[in-house]
Parts: structure tokens; sequence; C-alpha cells
């Protein structure tokens, strides 16, 4: 059976006012795998990982040039609906970032947005989204308390759940486990395994241990540059290019 490309990059270039941020990208992401973008910081994964939802124009002095495709279809056209893009392409950040609401309001945000307000529809998503996240069973009974008392490992879950209400196809999470504690981050992990037989995740981290364990694909940066890319298995046991075996060995970064 052949392999569906999900997301596709060409010649991506990002520019920062007169700071080139990345040079040339071209990958292939698979659909419902995850694929986790790993190198030293100021490397260029966050930026590329912005670049598929757009979330870099946000940004002032941004210029943007080559092309990146979902589904075949481009993403930097000027007739490309950006707030049904993020919808499709949703994001989690790395700080949990729970809105100052009630827990059941923080995850029936998204929907309502969009337009939907029969509240037993908002009810079945909200439960959905809240058990395809692994939190249900901790907070049924107490949907109306704020999710600001969440701990971080389950506010993070919780903006997990705030993305799949809006039933997306595809998750950025950039650097997710890096306010965790060890425990929130193996639940983190164990989610997002579950998570990838109906999405296609792609993961920032810096922790090759976890990039090791939780993705099928790594992308390797450096400067810019996407140095290697490869099945993960090969890329850290066997991989082609000297920096990334340095990197990956501890030599640097």
């Amino acid at each position: 059976m052949k392999n569906i490309i999900k997301i596709k990059s060409r010649g991506l270039k990002v520019f920062y006012g007169n700071f080139q941020a990345l040079y040339d990208i071209d990958m292939d992401i698979e659909s419902n795998k995850v694929t986790a973008l790993i190198g030293p910081s100021g490397c260029g994964k966050s930026t590329f990982l912005r670049s598929i939802n757009r979330l870099n124009e946000l940004i002032d002095g941004v210029r943007i040039e080559g092309q990146i495709y979902i589904d075949d279809k481009p993403v930097y056209e000027k007739d490309v609906d950006v707030v049904a893009l993020r919808k499709k392409v949703g994001m989690v950040f790395q700080k949990p970032s729970a809105f100052p609401m009630s827990i059941y309001e923080n995850v029936a945000y998204g929907p309502r947005i969009h337009g939907i307000k029969d509240k037993r529809t908002l009810d079945e998503i909200v439960e959905k989204s809240l058990k395809a996240a692994n939190l249900w069973d901790e907070v049924r009974d107490r949907l109306k308390s704020p999710a600001t008392g969440l701990s971080g490992g389950q506010q993070q879950r919780l903006v997990i759940a705030r993305v799949l209400a809006v039933n997306p196809e595809v998750i950025l999470m950039d650097e997710p486990a890096s306010a965790l504690d060890p425990v929130s981050t193996a639940r983190l992990e164990e989610l997002i395994a579950e998570l990838r037989t109906d999405y296609t995740i792609v993961i920032v981290t810096h922790n090759m241990q976890q990039a090791a364990r939780v993705s099928d694909y790594t992308g390797f940066f450096l400067n810019g540059r996407l140095v290697e890319y490869n099945r993960t298995d090969e890329l850290f046991v066997n991989p082609r290019d000297k920096r990334t075996e340095d990197y990956i060995t501890g030599r640097f970064g």
C-alpha cells in the first residue's frame, strides 16, 4: 500500500527582516505518522513548524518564499482561508495555555467560534475530545471548574482536547513536554502514540530520546537547513550525515 503524503514543502525559505531562518526546505510528511523535528536551539525547526499553518505571518517583517502543500493544495496563496487552514492544522505550544474559563468552555470555545451553538452537540464534542485527550475520567465531575486549576500535564492535555474539538487533520506540537514533569511527559507520549491513528502529527522536541520514542520519521535541522530526514530508527542507528551523527551522539547542541 502506497504511503500517503499529507504535507509537502518545496523550496521553503523564511526571512525575519534581513535574517534568513530557513533555506530551501524540501520535505514530505506522511499521513497518520508522527514526524519529529530535532536540532539545536535557533536551527529553524519551530520556524518550519509554524510555516505549515502560516503562524509565522503574525511576526512583523517576516517574508516567506517557496510553497507548502497540504493534500496537494498550496498553503501560500492569496485566496487561502487562513482561519480554515488553522482549523485543519491545530497547534499545541510549549507552555500549556488553558483559557481563564471553565474546563468545559475551554473545549467548547473552538466549536462555538465555528458556529456550533446546540448544547447537546457541544456536550458530545467536549466529552469526545476530552476522552480522545485521555482527560475525561479526571475532569468529568468538575467540567464547570476553572481550567487554570488543573496541573501542568492536565492543562497540556486540555489544550490537545481543545485542538481536537474543531476536528483537525494535522496536529503541530512545539516542544509540548518541555514544561512537564516526567510522569506527565510519559502520559503525553502515550497520547501521541494513540492520536497518530487519526491524525498526522509533527512535533518539535529538544529531547532526542523523546523523538526516538514517539516518532516514525525524524528531520534534523541545523542552521536553517534540513540536514537529514529519514525513518527514525534509521536516522538514530545509521545516520548518513556526519553532522547528524555528531548531534545525536552529543558532540554539539
